[in-house]
């Protein structure tokens, strides 16, 4: 915890830790000379079996072959789309794009055409990379679907081909020199509230957020982390990959997230850390309630990307017996923001979003006005620092809305800081519920349902209303074999909360649309809803 007596809601970055003027794949040339021995990767197939498995030395000598077949067919600064599941060769193509100078556009696999043409057509890929199909996905016959037409599009190759991904045009070509600040990445913004846009990230945001944050998890050398995070997103591709490279520890990549395959893995693999979105800690806990696997070696268990409720910290350490770790963030942070310590309280932990990561200042600012807001008041979440994205890419305008011109980057979250720096969430900018002229913060009233012992998933929002303007409506999945019941879920809310902010609305769900990243698409439950698609009450 870093000690801090606040007078506004304004945290100074900590500069303890410095900038590290490097690229991705400088550091892998580093990390593989000095350990060139060390456990690097370990492949886990789709059927949760353990398959190839490489050291440092190893992961560099195959992606440095790839690098320079890379830079003989393309000029630096062109992007090329990965669009394909975790698959090592993923982690390679991270590597030997960073090596050769080019930028790497990131694609979920689950795209369908329209959604895979935007990606390519606006982010002016010259090459798809990809696998035949995944999880019954066509993706060779949807790519040729998006691909169709796009004369920038020079190559489409199979990532299991290795003598497609080897191939070399013409004559080995060297490998340019590539800067801290160049481009690294191009990450599509999750949608949550709508169409993407590309963030562009660049190596020294890359790197550096990574190691802030794998530092606070304690990573060492002797870590084993598990990550069953989608390469696709900074999550997988960055804090975990990158912060396992800086560490130089051993990162098993899983192929597909099945709660009781992964906890087997975390037995047989030993594992210290693992890194989950909120829905999939649940579904381990679930899994392990019934499996039962020696999960000792765990030493934390950490969570972001959603609402993380207090009752999901307190099982996780209880039925675990792990630390648990959560962070903040946003892709144009590259990602993390705020995150917690080791040695945090536990209240901090259960209750907060932790403070500041490191060369990062962050401040709340009121939505009015955009003035830094007092302690305790609800404003919108802001940060600024060397892990700021360098910009959307060709959209400035976009830019300019996100960034402002002292380079506070506006991350559309409303939230809290107390005198320490401590972070609470309470919603979106976007999502904010007015009533009555009144502000709701669906994070809030989330939090209170979450402590309902058969309540296992929950998401509020406001819908439009003649009377209110906006009332609650609370759309809930129940644990396996409960059927709560209305009546008791509202006085669950009324003995936590303010009459006013009780849904009115109460909808039961099986499951919830997702982003790529596990965020709830509330903007979609909404317009289901008003569509008539979410009739079935408690």
């Amino acid at each position: 915890m870093y000690e801090a007596e606040l007078s506004e809601a304004l945290f100074p970055a900590r500069t303890e830790e410095a900038i590290w003027e490097t690229t991705v794949g400088a550091l892998l040339r580093d990390v593989a000379d000095r350990t060139p021995g060390a456990p690097a990767l370990v492949e886990v197939g789709f059927s949760g079996e353990a398959g190839r498995r490489w050291t440092y030395g190893e992961l560099l000598a195959e992606s440095d072959t790839l690098a320079r077949a890379l830079a003989s067919r393309y000029r630096p600064g062109e992007r090329i789309c990965v669009w394909a599941p975790n698959l090592p060769e993923w982690v390679m193509m991270e590597y030997a794009a960073a090596l050769a100078g080019l930028v790497l556009v990131t694609a979920n696999p689950a795209f369908q055409a329209g959604e895979l043409r935007y990606v390519l057509e606006q982010s002016g890929a010259v090459a798809l990379f990809l696998v035949e199909s995944y999880r019954g996905n066509p993706m060779l016959e949807i790519a040729a679907r998006a691909a169709d037409g796009l004369d920038e599009v020079r190559e489409v190759v199979d990532l299991t081909d290795r003598a497609a991904l080897l191939r070399v045009d013409g004559a080995a070509a060297a490998l340019p020199e590539v800067a801290p600040g160049d481009a690294a990445q191009i990450q599509y913004s999750s949608g949550t509230t709508g169409f993407p846009k590309g963030a562009v990230l660049g190596h020294r945001g890359l790197v550096n957020n990574a190691r802030f944050y794998a530092g606070r998890c304690g990573t060492t050398s002797a870590s084993v982390w598990i990550n069953p995070m989608p390469m696709f997103h900074t999550a997988g591709c960055g804090m975990v990959t990158l912060g396992c490279l800086q560490a130089g520890c051993a990162m098993v990549l899983i192929g597909m997230f099945d709660p009781a395959a992964v906890l087997h893995r975390i037995e047989a693999e030993r594992a210290t850390h693992i890194l989950g979105v909120p829905t999939m800690v649940l579904g381990l806990l679930e899994a392990q309630a019934q499996d039962g696997c020696d999960v000792s070696s765990l030493r934390l268990v950490s969570s972001g990307g959603a609402v993380v409720a207090p009752e999901l910290v307190r099982r996780t350490v209880a039925e675990l017996d792990c630390a648990f770790s959560i962070l903040y963030g946003q892709t144009e942070c590259s990602p993390v923001i705020t995150q917690h310590h080791e040695d945090d309280a536990f209240d901090d932990i259960a209750e907060t979003i932790g403070q500041p990561l490191q060369q990062t200042d962050v401040s709340i600012r009121r939505v009015a006005d955009n003035g830094i807001a007092g302690l305790g008041e609800v404003g919108e979440i802001c940060a600024r620092g060397p892990c700021t994205m360098i910009g959307y890419h060709a959209n400035p305008e976009a830019t300019a809305e996100t960034i402002d011109a002292e380079g506070w980057l506006h991350t559309g979250d409303l939230g809290t800081m107390d005198a320490r720096g401590y972070v609470r969430i309470t919603g979106r900018v976007k999502e904010m519920i007015i009533r009555g002229g009144e502000n709701h913060f669906p994070a809030e009233i989330e939090n209170a349902l979450l402590e309902h012992p058969e309540v296992a998933e929950v998401a509020v929002i406001g819908l439009p209303d003649e009377k209110w303007g906006e009332i609650i409506a609370c759309f809930l999945r129940p644990e396996a074999g409960c059927r709560p019941d209305e009546a008791e879920l509202r006085r669950h809310c009324r003995e936590r909360l303010s009459p006013q902010k009780t849904p009115v609305v109460w909808r039961r769900v099986e499951g919830f649309p997702l982003t790529g990243s596990g965020k709830i698409q509330k903007f979609r439950l909404r317009e289901d809803y008003l569509a008539g698609k979410h009739d079935e009450a408690f």
